[in-house]
């Protein structure tokens, strides 16, 4: 299957070489509300670990590699690392890096939501909770009900 996808993929790339390659630009930098690849590169593996990068000449810009750890392993795992950037519609800067493996997809960007921080008393609690497993709701010692 894999052999297959890289086909696909391989055969794609070596036939869009010739062509002018654009696509939509939200912003309209473009009169014709289209934006020109001025750089681009594809690179795919036969172990599947492929990097790919492009910059349009309406400031969007992108870049993923994606490499196997553990390769040697049972379980080899592949991360992909990768950033994005563009300009938002009020004129600000959008800047987004990620990773993507074993533990999900984890962005960070300036403009993206934050947690609050755990209120001290519930952090207190939940120190407690771990202090003292003896008296969880399964075992012995279980809280007085009333």
């Amino acid at each position: 299957m894999k052999t297959l996808v890289f086909l696909v993929v391989f055969i794609h790339s070596v036939l869009a070489q010739g062509r002018p390659r654009t696509i939509p630009s939200p912003s309209g930098s473009s009169p014709d509300g289209n934006a020109r690849i001025l750089s681009g590169n594809n690179e795919f593996n036969f172990d599947g670990t492929y990097q790919w990068s492009f910059q349009a000449d309406n400031g969007i810009s992108a870049q993923e590699t994606s490499q196997i750890k553990n390769s040697n392993s049972q379980e080899p795992v592949e991360e992909t690392q990768g950033n994005f950037e563009y300009t938002a519609p009020d004129g600000s800067s959008i800047q987004v890096r990620y990773i993507a493996n074993e533990d999900g997809f984890q962005p960070q960007g300036a403009h993206l939501p934050v947690a609050p921080p755990i209120p001290v008393e519930i952090q207190r609690s939940l120190e407690w909770n771990a202090a003292h497993p003896e008296e969880d709701d399964a075992g012995k010692g279980s809280p007085r009900r009333l």
